[in-house]
């Protein structure tokens, strides 16, 4: 089954669900009917915010309130027909449902669902970032809580409630908008942007985050006004809990008399007037900012609801006495659900502005708090992450094609599956909004790396099982002394040329493919270490294929052995360190890095990248690069301060180093230049480094384009946030473009403010940014998010590592303070050629370095073989997965088939390009990608066919455009 509009776990749904809603919009908007005579419509949406992190581990959370939200929640709207509850993170509720729920409970959240009285909103296990996230982790995450909601209970989130991300990406409104979700809201944008909508009552538009898709993805978006997502706290009257009247959440056990700090006083005869003319008061502040008389009234704020009953028994008083007086109020009030806010907007039928596909980023609250320090910050946890997605990409591929080929295998699937599971759980897990972005406590940091760890040693044993048992139970056992095989598995469904790096002990190595003949390799001393050397080998698979690799060690050299002459032992020179002070005369001494694509020209006088020339196009560009820090300030009584989620610059960056030392080990494969920068030049150990590796051309040109650097940063000096500094010749301007989750590029051009210019020209990098002129461009790609910005001409400047210290006194209450002592090792890819070569290398190239090949060591040869799948360039092939979940377009069909166990696949596919090209086949005995190929125009619609008897389908995919497909296999085995 095709689902559509087509993200991600999109399910047929029975017709008495809502029908999507048509925003009608135009560039001019007409001034309609907002019922100004009419009393305000308010609309109380009763909501917990529970962050899956930040704080507080997942386990504390759950004990302190979280369980009791649900568990109270779901009493408490029984007993009431009025009362409503939106239910936002899912990592939590399915805690709750699994550990914690009654029979009872369950039966009655099943009604509520039922009614429409208790609602899913966004549905994912997260409230996932919007910075700082790739796009396939928020699919995966999107994924793993819908298929949860509509296994269980058989619908779908229709409403995004993203409340609280550190602004808003452009990405986000098109992955909702494809999932077929009506509207989406967004609160945290820059604080004068918001100040500037609330005045012109344009805090809700129609969305259109991508100039490809058009209306495919257009989204009504509402926008929270300047109360955000919680109820207004202070009432002059009570305490500072406001509308709270279970109090504020403790840690790590709940009072057993159940009185928590800070409850508001009741609602009596006595305090209902005062508290209703309070809500009131803000009800009609905020209805002067909207263009209808319909206002949301968020209830609710962070661990809020562990204590419904007495929420709602208040409440409920309230909005009786408020409705007994409208007229006299001008207001009416009711519990809600955000469907049915969203209905009542829809059914005023305004015609509403349009916005284009820019986003709201970088968030800026005030002046000097721009939130562009979390996009650099937890580097390792970043890194991880985005490795962990990796892994769990292949082996999703990888057991797929196994279970195709072989169902009755001895890789069980339900093992198998709950091995996937947990990854795709840490994973999902991650990427909420202060997780990813590096703004938890520490102890939660560890909580996160924890979980990704463990899931991957899982993993790792299923890939292992995969290559070793593919037909039968009997696992060879062969073991000879001076060898080693290796598979390698490409995630990837195109055809690659690449090379591995293997860490050995042995000084020497010949290597052969599965055929017996030998490969091209070189070896030479690792840079991590001087007991090791690395070993770098050419290999070249097919589409979602993997080879068998021997590699024969000796202690003699390669030209005393026969059948290794291609195995290349290469030698490094070292020169001299350079002091800057020094640096005088420099240009003068050009020591010349050559491969069949660039000359990089390095100068011995500073030990720098002084140039580099693209050969077949002959132009030189200027280059250097080297590594600066900021020095941000600690103390709150001196001024503006860097925390976890702040980066206020105090001062312009200095260098991080004093001197520099250099060594160029050329080769035949690859050609590597080690530079060590150090804080003073008496330093006996190195501050940071930059490795460069220069690949030779096999095959294609293409590859050795990439210039693939790897650096060592930490541990940092306190409060310094050090900087890799691109400089460069090439004209931009000071304009930047940076990638939106790694789909699409954003324009960022250089702009002036009156305060803190520096932080807030500071963007997301999460797959990509470059800079260009009329002629050449730069681009970096990464493989884990960072911040970047173009501070001057010509220069790209990526935040690669922060640690910090505050006496903030709400940082130092929750241990914000970033203190991060690690080392952290990201890898950067460079390229430097003309406008018109890179646009069609550097999105294949970024998701290349994130899905870079799978290499296992194994006691002796073993894999299954698997024929190549190979998509066009401008295809990638998102997802291929056995499901943890079960989908039919039939909801009957589907609840028979959750008892009786089957399971299919999930095929989805991107679009990265502005051509659309796909066709693909698939049944038992292969995997296969036909030659025929179908040219769309940039804007074509969405077709669909398909051929039952021939067991083949045909796609067409739009520019940008995200699809995914159910294949159902009749076999019961599978």
């Amino acid at each position: 089954h095709e689902l559509l509009p087509g993200v991600l776990l999109l399910y047929g749904l029975n017709m008495g669900f809502l029908a999507l809603l048509v925003f009608v919009f135009c560039c001019c908007c007409s001034n309609g009917v907002t019922g100004e005579n009419k009393p305000i419509q308010t609309f109380v949406i009763p909501h917990s915010h529970m962050d899956v992190g930040w704080v507080y581990t997942v386990q504390e959370s759950m004990h302190a309130y979280a369980a009791n939200v649900y568990t109270s929640v779901t009493e408490e709207l029984s007993k009431a027909k009025d009362r409503r509850f939106i239910a936002v993170e899912q990592e939590f509720f399915r805690l709750w449902w699994d550990t914690v729920a009654t029979d009872s409970h369950k039966r009655q959240v099943r009604q509520l669902v039922k009614e429409g009285r208790l609602e899913f909103i966004i549905g994912g296990q997260v409230m996932h970032d919007e910075a700082v996230t790739d796009l396939d982790d928020e699919i995966l995450q999107m994924t793993e809580g819908h298929g949860f909601l509509y296994e269980t209970f058989g619908v779908r989130p229709q409403f995004s409630w993203h409340v609280d991300p550190f602004g808003a990406s452009a990405t986000t409104p098109i992955l909702f908008a494809l999932a077929g979700f009506n509207a989406h809201l967004i609160s945290r944008i820059d604080y004068d942007l918001k100040d500037a909508m609330q005045k012109n009552k344009k805090l809700q538009f129609v969305w259109r985050g991508s100039p490809s898709l058009k209306a495919q993805q257009e989204i009504f978006t509402h926008t929270m006004d300047q109360f955000s997502y919680c109820t207004p706290s202070y009432l002059p009257f009570s305490n500072s809990s406001g509308f709270y009247w279970n109090g504020v959440a403790l840690f790590p056990d709940p009072p057993k008399d159940g009185v928590y700090p800070n409850m508001s006083l009741p609602v009596t005869k006595d305090t209902v007037h005062a508290y209703a003319q309070t809500m009131v008061d803000n009800i009609k502040q905020r209805a002067e900012w909207f263009r209808t008389n319909h206002v949301l009234w968020p209830w609710g704020c962070d661990k809020q609801f562990y204590n419904s009953s007495v929420q709602f028994n208040n409440m409920d008083p309230l909005i009786k006495y408020i409705n007994q007086n409208s007229k006299e109020f001008g207001v009416t009030v009711q519990y809600a659900t955000l469907s049915e806010y969203f209905q009542a907007i829809y059914q005023s039928n305004l015609t509403w502005e349009v916005r284009g596909s820019e986003d709201f980023l970088p968030y800026s609250t005030e002046p000097y708090q721009a939130w562009t320090g979390f996009y650099a910050s937890r580097n390792v946890l970043k890194g991880l992450a985005r490795q962990a997605s990796s892994q769990l990409h292949a082996a999703e591929t990888l057991f797929t094609s196994y279970r195709v080929m072989f169902p009755d295998g001895p890789v069980a699937k339900d093992w198998a599956l709950s091995k996937l599971r947990a990854l795709r759980w840490a994973v999902s897990e991650v990427q909420h909004h202060d997780a990813i972005t590096g703004t938890e406590s520490p102890k939660v940091a560890d909580m996160y790396l924890q979980h990704l760890k463990q899931a991957m040693m899982g993993v790792e044993e299923l890939l292992a099982a995969l290559f070793l048992l593919p037909h039968s139970l009997n696992r060879p056992n062969v073991h000879q002394p001076l060898e080693q095989h290796v598979i390698v598995y490409n995630p990837l469904a195109w055809n690659i040329t690449t090379i591995i790096n293997i860490t050995v002990t042995f000084p020497n190595a010949a290597v052969y493919d599965d055929k017996g003949q030998p490969v091209p390799a070189q070896i030479q001393r690792s840079a991590q270490s001087n007991v090791t050397n690395d070993l770098f080998i050419m290999v070249e698979l097919g589409g979602l294929q993997q080879r068998n690799y021997l590699i024969k060690f000796s202690e003699k050299h390669c030209s005393q052995r026969p059948k290794c002459m291609w195995t290349y032992e290469a030698k490094g020179v070292l020169f001299e360190r350079r002091n800057i002070q020094a640096w005088r005369k420099t240009g003068r001494r050009l020591l010349p890095v050559l491969s069949g694509c660039y000359k990089l020209m390095f100068d011995q006088d500073t030990n720098l990248l002084h140039s580099i020339t693209h050969l077949q196009e002959k132009r030189e560009v200027m280059m250097t690069q080297d590594f600066w820090e900021y020095h941000a300030n600690g103390d709150v009584k001196v001024g503006p301060i860097s925390d976890n989620y702040i980066f206020s610059a105090n001062s312009s960056s200095v260098r991080a180093y004093k001197a520099v030392e250099m060594e160029i080990i050329p080769g035949k494969i690859v050609s590597e230049i080690r530079q060590y920068f150090y804080r003073w030049e008496s330093d006996k150990d190195y501050a940071y480094s930059v490795t460069t590796r220069v690949p030779e051309c096999f095959g294609t040109k293409a590859r050795c384009l990439r210039l693939e650097q790897t650096y060592s940063l930490g541990p940092l000096r306190l409060n310094t946030e050090v900087v890799l500094r691109t400089s460069s010749s090439l004209k931009n301007n000071r304009t930047l473009y940076t990638d939106d989750n790694g789909y699409q590029m954003m324009k960022r051009p250089y702009r002036k403010f009156t305060n803190n210019t520096l932080a807030r020209n500071y963007f997301p990098m999460v797959r990509a940014a470059y800079i260009e002129d009329d002629v050449s461009r730069l681009v970096l790609v990464s493989d884990r998010a960072h911040g970047v910005s173009s501070q001057a001409h010509g220069q790209l400047e990526v935040m690669l590592h922060r640690r910090l210290w505050n006496n903030l006194p709400w940082n130092l209450g929750y241990n914000l303070t970033l203190n991060d002592s690690s080392i952290v090792m990201p890898t950067l890819w460079m390229t430097l050629s003309s406008i018109s070569a890179t646009s069609t290398r550097y999105q294949r190239e970024a998701i290349e370095l994130q899905h870079r090949p799978v290499v296992l060591n194994m006691e002796s040869r073993s894999s299954f073989p698997v024929h190549s799948v190979v998509l066009p360039p401008n295809l990638h092939l998102l997802s291929l997965s056995v499901p943890g979940w079960n989908y039919s377009a039939n909801h009957d069909v589907h609840l028979s088939r959750i008892h009786s166990g089957q399971q299919g696949e999930i095929l989805a596919q991107e679009n990265l390009f502005t051509r659309t090209i796909y066709l693909i086949y698939l049944n038992r005995d292969r995997l296969y990608a036909l030659q025929t190929i179908f040219y769309l125009s940039f804007y074509s619609f969405l077709e669909f066919k398909t051929c039952r008897s021939c067991g083949n389908f045909t796609v067409t995919i739009a520019p940008k455009e995200i699809r995914t497909f159910f294949v159902h296999f009749s076999s019961s085995n599978f």
